[in-house]
């Protein structure tokens, strides 16, 4: 469990949150709330300052230029492609142009159809619990309603262990679903595919609790 490493292993955490929220994309303020916001984005970071960056296409295209500090070529015969590593990461290589265009495209379409399909675990499950069709909805410009159990608990009395903390709760619905003068707790499909960062692919790792399971 990571709860039992080193202290160095936590600060490595913090660096990467960091630099995560650093790079994060936001979308830019609208107009009117631009003059309290001062032209800053929403939540902080994200900012565009790439100086601290590495672009292995520009190394690429400089030809037999000098790399900066701590990185070096470790191609190898033959694998037709360039492979760069940071010396001061063993182990994390670095392939330009590893996947073509086409299954970039691939991979990012798998990212928001499949992969988050119950039951693996994304980054919105504690909150939302399992939810299914994800990118379909936000095609179809639903939204996810927090409705009432068949129990008529309160949310705070229901299950709250594992992935069962939600059963049932939330719904995808068409606007036009939610009764004048009802306030739900709510929020578009497509403003959850903005939020959603990973997906567990596989029981063996619980990134809420931060535990391995092991393999049976």
């Amino acid at each position: 469990m990571y709860a039992e490493t080193e202290p160095g292993a936590a600060a490595e955490r913090t660096a990467f949150r960091r630099a995560e929220k650093q790079y994060k994309l936001y979308k830019p303020p609208s107009r009117k709330g631009r003059s309290n916001s001062r032209g800053k984005p929403a939540g902080g970071g994200g900012g565009g300052d790439l100086s601290a960056v590495v672009d292995f296409h520009a190394l690429l295209a400089a030809g037999g230029g000098e790399l900066p500090a701590g990185i070096r070529r470790c191609d190898r015969a033959g694998f037709h492609l360039p492979v760069f590593c940071f010396l001061d990461r063993p182990g994390f290589y670095f392939i330009p142009g590893a996947l073509s265009t086409e299954e970039q495209c691939y991979w990012i379409r798998e990212s928001l159809k499949t992969f988050p399909q119950p039951p693996n675990r994304t980054n919105l499950t504690a909150t939302y619990g399992p939810i299914s069709d994800l990118l379909i909805a936000a095609k179809n410009q639903k939204i996810l309603v927090e409705v009432e159990s068949s129990s008529g608990k309160p949310r705070d009395e229901q299950n709250n262990v594992g992935e069962n903390a939600h059963p049932g709760k939330f719904n995808f619905v068409d606007g036009s679903e939610i009764q004048k003068g009802e306030r739900p707790k709510s929020t578009t499909a497509a403003a959850l595919v903005r939020k959603l960062r990973w997906s567990t692919l596989g029981l063996q790792f619980d990134w809420s609790k931060v535990c391995m399971y092991p393999f049976y």
